[in-house]
């Protein structure tokens, strides 16, 4: 009878065993699953934060264009400072991404234009000459784009309908290693001659 016992108790200790085993079987691939999905969480934030310096980079570009301390053919800074050059679609040839403003009622141009078209938006470097390493790994897709929008400017406290010269609202968009990644800014600039 012991011995039929016996058999019983290392039958239990083998099933034991085999739960146990199964149990830090699920743990193990738990964890893996977890990391994996942390090394997709950063991949993806390092990827974001490529295309925002990107992003960044256009709007310094634009700015660069705007004062005019780059080297901007004087065509382009002629057309930056005539408000007609700001045409509804944003223009073409040496008034490329200079947007008008849009009719009431409807999208403003940073919305209704797509910014990565190249027929309606202006690369880095387009006018200035600047440059941006772009391919695989580290680097963005591709240049980042931007267009420029001629704005009425009236000082904080001055009387409705009362302007003081213009601002520039650039909107940028830079883009990241992967087809996907997209990021937008936008900034408004007032030159100091204006």
């Amino acid at each position: 009878m012991t011995r039929g016992g016996e058999w019983r108790q290392r039958g239990v200790t083998l099933v034991v065993s085999l739960l146990l085993l199964a149990a830090v079987l699920l743990l193990a691939a738990s964890a893996a699953g977890v990391a994996l999905m942390g090394e997709q969480s950063a991949r993806a934030e390092r990827d974001r934060q490529i295309a925002l310096q990107a992003a960044e980079d256009a709007l310094m570009d634009a700015e660069l264009e705007i004062e005019g301390r780059a080297t901007v053919a004087p065509e382009r800074h002629a057309l930056l400072g005539a408000p007609d050059s700001f045409a509804p679609g944003c223009g073409s040839g040496m008034a490329l991404g200079l947007c008008g403003r849009s009719a009431p009622g409807e999208a403003p141009p940073w919305q209704a234009v797509d910014l990565a078209d190249g027929a309606r938006s202006v690369a880095l470097g387009g006018f200035t000459g600047t440059t941006l390493e772009t391919g695989e790994g580290l680097l963005p897709l591709r240049k980042p784009r931007y267009i420029v929008e001629r704005l009425p400017y009236r000082p904080p406290g001055a009387e409705a309908g009362a302007y003081d010269g213009y601002l520039y609202r650039v909107t940028a968009v830079g883009f990241g290693s992967r087809a996907g990644t997209q990021v937008v800014l936008q900034s408004t600039w007032r030159p100091a001659d204006e």
